[in-house]
């Protein structure tokens, strides 16, 4: 009888991880829904790097525009557009435009319109804690990388459970480092230009332009 105790309760445990994966799954499919219904997204955010062994911090602000696969980032006063077709890389600094393909067969490729539904595939994930900020409730979801030659050790993925939006992203590397992207505004279906995802090479007449097809 007192072998039965043990299996019992794996058998109720495992139970338990099985019921949690499936709310996880539940609510990373009402997110992905969610994305998908917006005409477009603007979000304001910020971006810390850490790793202690390495003495590394680093905080910047950013902010992108996204519209099906097309997207402007501004990131560290670099700015990161795709049409569609091509992907701009813009640095004030070195007055410098790299202009590449995009290799859609890329798996590698994480692209901010992926951001906010990368989960859905190459991850095992469960529910992890809940945080009250400000009043808001972020349900954590804990995803683990399937990719034995991932170096992210693991992902924290915070929700709005009232909006079911994205909150904030957590990665912990192998090596230690941990960046942490924190939603500050989120805003769908504004009017955008229609030039927005075009690029004007006439704005830029100083700049040197390396074409890395």
């Amino acid at each position: 009888m007192k072998k039965l105790v043990p299996i019992a309760f794996l058998l109720l445990f495992s139970f338990s991880i099985q019921a949690q994966d499936k709310k996880a799954k539940d609510l990373l499919d009402q997110v992905t829904s969610k994305v998908k219904s917006y005409k477009n997204i603007v979000i304001d955010f910020k971006y810390a790097l850490n790793n202690s062994k390495e003495n590394i911090n680093q905080e910047s602000k950013g902010n992108v525009t996204i519209q099906g696969n097309m997207y402007v980032l501004n990131l560290m006063g670099v700015t990161k557009m795709f049409d569609g077709k091509k992907i701009y890389t813009i640095n004030p600094e070195d007055e410098e435009i790299s202009i590449t393909k995009f290799n859609e067969k890329d798996d590698t490729a994480v692209s901010p319109s992926k951001m906010l539904t990368f989960f859905n595939s190459g991850y095992k994930f469960m529910l992890d804690i809940v945080q009250n900020v400000k009043g808001r409730k972020i349900q954590y979801i804990k995803l683990t990388p399937t990719n034995g030659k991932d170096q992210r050790k693991e992902i924290l993925l915070g929700i709005d459970i009232q909006t079911k939006n994205i909150y904030n992203l957590i990665e912990v590397g192998k090596n230690g480092t941990k960046t942490t992207l924190t939603v500050n505004s989120f805003k769908t279906n504004q009017p955008l230009s229609k030039n927005q995802f075009t690029f004007d090479a006439s704005k830029y007449p100083k700049y040197y332009i390396n074409k890395l097809d």
